[in-house]
């Protein structure tokens, strides 16, 4: 088979990720082999490839395939599995393996297993023509979506439904989402449901346009104004998916007294105002619950992916307009 492979984080300026013929590999015990139709694009791979999260541990090995929002169809079962076919249509998020028994696994917070282990990150991922998963960890995907359009529900799309599931919304109540990319788009469309007004806040034309086009109340163009100083203390709640202090700390000068803050990228406070007794909490990625319930809402309509066609071995330079601003929302590679 073909894949991008990183041999070493390096920047993509030095041209560290090669597309080459390697072995196609075996699924083992649980495991399924997956042709791999669709791989989204997240800046998480940036940072693992260009060597900002070396000090954690990751890449885990080397070289490995980035990749960890994948659609597709089995190709091959390995031994044990039952849920699944050959043929059947299939996706895979960042979470391919936990260990089932910690206080996490058994309560239905998997995403905070100490012992997972990410797609693309501690195993070869899916930018490449097949890839592995568990199928404890793998998704039926209806057919009523198409397998290109559904690869960023998993990983924008669960991210987004867990971060929305924290707050308390509903008609009457405004939120407000800082930073309108892959993540950002999916969060707007799940606050919506809920019935809330959705104040979205970026400073790129392109993901304000996809704003209004999802349902957006209002569009906050920041480039304009400051929406710290224009939305102060007139949100109930906010989301925040731009890794920025700048940003953060005008959403949660927007952010009303009382008010709910959930992150899902780090955050850097300077005298934090306890006072106004606000909540911060952090999110990160969700159950296969949750999961189950993204793919229903998609497939009934009700929310959609916005994304932007590449072939997988153009991934180089789909990182690169990422990194500058040129994608509308989410990048997604397919073979």
């Amino acid at each position: 088979m073909y894949a991008i492979e990183l041999d070493a984080p390096a920047p993509l300026s030095e041209h560290p990720l090669t597309w080459r013929e390697i072995a196609t590999p075996e699924p083992g015990p649980g495991q399924l082999l997956i042709k791999v139709a669709a791989c989204g694009v997240c800046r998480s791979n940036l940072h693992m490839i260009e060597g900002d999260w070396v000090d954690g541990g990751v890449p885990a090995i080397s070289p490995i395939i980035p990749g960890h929002e994948a659609t597709g169809t089995v190709a091959a079962l390995g031994a044990g599995v039952t849920t699944f076919q050959v043929g059947d249509r299939v996706g895979v998020q960042p979470l391919w393996w936990t260990c089932e028994e910690c206080e996490f696994c058994l309560s239905g917070r998997e995403e905070l297993c100490h012992e997972r282990k990410i797609t693309g990150e501690h195993v070869n991922g899916a930018y490449a023509e097949f890839m592995l998963s568990y199928a404890a960890h793998s998704y039926h995907v209806p057919e009523s979506i198409d397998l290109v359009d559904a690869a960023p529900l998993f990983c924008p799309g669960i991210t987004a439904f867990s971060a929305v599931s924290k707050l308390d919304l509903g008609p009457g109540k405004r939120v407000g989402v800082f930073g309108i990319g892959g993540v950002g788009h999916m969060a707007l469309q799940f606050a919506v449901l809920t019935g809330a007004d959705v104040i979205a806040v970026g400073r790129s034309a392109g993901h304000l346009e996809v704003a209004k086009e999802l349902g957006a109340a209002e569009a906050v163009d920041s480039t304009k104004v400051d929406p710290g100083e224009y939305l102060e203390d007139s949100l109930d709640a906010v989301l925040t998916f731009a890794p920025s202090d700048a940003v953060n700390a005008g959403a949660l000068r927007a952010l009303k007294w009382g008010g709910t803050l959930v992150t899902g990228v780090p955050l850097t406070f300077e005298g934090f105002p306890f006072n106004k007794s606000q909540t911060v909490i952090g999110t990160i990625l969700g159950n296969r619950a949750q999961m189950n319930e993204v793919l229903r809402l998609a497939a009934d309509g009700k929310i959609r992916t916005v994304v932007d066609r590449f072939p997988m071995a153009d991934a180089a330079e789909v990182l690169l307009k990422l990194t500058s601003g040129e994608l509308r929302s989410r990048a997604v590679l397919k073979n």
